[in-house]
């Protein structure tokens, strides 16, 4: 049975390849995946470009566990040197765009899905959310179903990990400010310098250390990435604009770090998003140490995903490496899936038995 779900999830992978879904053009993968769940009897739902589906035996008095991973894709680089849509193998390579980041995870995480599907008298629900516009951070991916999926306890999301379990995951604010002073001739000391204003500011965002760090991460980090302020050699700028780039890790929520920053600058600060939140999950929780007892190794993942966007313990896990996503002529190893649906299946089935 499992030997079955692998190979077609290998094939379904192909297919996907094969089908252009860049961020915001997902509609033909969608239809894809979803005819490939009803083919094999499961009862779908679509919001956009977004499926979802839940176990035969779903029963709304259990928990219910989220595998979820995205099938949106970044544009090919100009160093491919393959046709990135071609899908081929050789050797135990696939080639293809998409198919590290995340196609293996996404349909070793369908064919988890499947495996579970049929099976009565599961401690657990699943809910399988195959989503959009994850590599955009886009708004109608993961975000506009999180409310119709119902109650959740925790997920499983499929990002290429070596099925190394990621445990944590760094958020990200980028905050626009703005520092104001007062006009003038430079010549006659006139004015109040924005610029002087702003360098306060910056100095502070440069030293401040935040007094909880994180287990996993160290501590909060802040950068200044970009400025602008002046006009023309003579004149006192009223107005320097800078940008920070901040990375938030698991022991804060991005709210609490943007009140800390407010009571201590000076100029104005805008957020311009607190979507993208730090993510972490309990090492002693069951499916991390089921992980573990199959000799699978934690860590803190720096890379931004749909994890962002939830709000329960999510685990990062998936088969495929990191490294090698966005590259060109991207690839996983045929392998990598086969035994990251086995893995997944062992991990779960040490919990819902």
């Amino acid at each position: 049975m499992l030997e079955k779900l692998q190979n077609d999830s290998i094939d379904l992978l192909r297919k996907l390849i094969r089908i252009p879904s860049f961020s915001k053009e997902e509609n033909h993968t969608a239809a894809a995946i979803e005819l490939f769940l009803q083919q094999r009897g499961v009862r779908t739902h679509r919001k956009l470009n977004n499926i979802w589906a839940y176990n035969k035996y779903f029963d709304g008095a259990k928990p219910t566990i989220l595998l979820n991973s995205h099938h949106d894709t970044v544009k090919p680089n100009t160093g491919y040197q393959r046709n990135p849509f071609a899908a081929d193998i050789e050797g135990d390579k696939l080639f293809g765009l998409g198919s590290n980041d995340a196609g293996g995870c996404l349909v070793s995480l369908i064919a988890t899905f499947l495996h579970f599907y049929p099976q009565e008298n599961l401690k657990y629900n699943f809910c399988l959310a195959t989503t959009a516009e994850e590599e955009i951070s886009g708004n109608n991916g993961l975000e506009l179903v999180i409310p119709d999926l119902g109650p959740l306890d925790f997920a499983i999301v499929g990002e290429p990990t070596l099925m190394n379990l990621a445990v944590a995951e760094r958020g990200l604010m980028v905050l626009d400010c703005t520092a104001h002073g007062k006009a003038g001739h430079a010549a006659r000391e006139e004015g109040d310098n924005a610029i002087y204003k702003a360098l306060k500011d910056i100095e502070w965002f440069r030293n401040y250390k935040f007094p909880k760090v994180s287990e996993v991460f160290g501590p909060l980090k802040m950068s200044v990435t970009v400025i602008n302020a002046g006009s023309q050699h003579n004149v006192v700028p009223a107005q320097c604009d800078f940008v920070v780039d901040v990375r938030v890790t698991d022991a804060y929520r991005n709210e609490e770090v943007l009140d800390i920053i407010h009571q201590h600058v000076s100029c104005e600060v805008k957020a311009r998003s607190v979507r993208l939140k730090p993510s972490s999950i309990d090492k002693e929780h069951p499916i991390v140490q089921a992980g573990i007892a199959l000799g699978r190794t934690t860590y803190g993942s720096p890379t931004t995903s749909d994890q962002a966007l939830l709000d329960i313990p999510s685990l990062k896990l998936g088969p495929g490496d990191s490294a090698r996503s966005h590259m060109a002529d991207e690839f996983i190893y045929v392998n990598e899936i086969r035994e990251g649906i086995d893995l997944y299946v062992r991990m779960l089935e040490r919990i819902v038995f």
